[in-house]
């Protein structure tokens, strides 16, 4: 095991991620508001616009219990975002999946987030890449930049 470091640069990352992550989570929230979600809602929406899952995955990509994934797929499956269907692989488990309006909606809360797409702007493409290696490799992703059930 290595000890942690806490040499001052380090620790500024650190501080920098933090600030990075509280922006990112404010703004997505602001944003899932004027669509009338929740952030957890439009977390679970969009994970569910990537592809349809049952809810102990779900669960387990947002670090919560399956009964918290539960009641939020029932609210967005009132408002007809999300719907259950059977999967085409094991007929006894159910996915959540979202409607077409639901893909929609997904689709309309990402083009509205903007804190991350400006700064970022101002990097160029060599730097963006660089940054995006370094993330990935902070969390552990393969050589083929999957991050497997680490990535939301």
């Amino acid at each position: 095991m290595t000890t942690p470091r806490t040499d001052p640069l380090t620790l500024e990352v650190v501080e920098l991620i933090g600030t990075v992550v509280a922006r990112y989570y404010e703004e997505y929230d602001r944003a899932a508001a004027s669509f009338s979600l929740t952030g957890a809602q439009a977390r679970v929406l969009r994970l569910l616009s990537i592809e349809p899952m049952p809810m102990r995955r779900i669960a387990q990509k947002l670090k919560c219990e399956p009964s918290n994934v539960t009641g939020i797929v029932d609210r967005l499956e009132a408002r007809d975002l999300v719907e259950r269907r059977p999967d085409p692989h094991d007929r006894r488990v159910k996915l959540a999946a979202p409607t077409e309006r639901g893909r929609l909606t997904a689709l309309r809360l990402r083009d509205t987030l903007d804190f991350a797409r400006e700064p970022l702007a101002g990097l160029s493409d060599a730097e963006r890449a660089v940054l995006r290696d370094l993330l990935r490799r902070m969390l552990g992703a393969g050589p083929d930049g999957d991050l497997g059930d680490r990535g939301v």
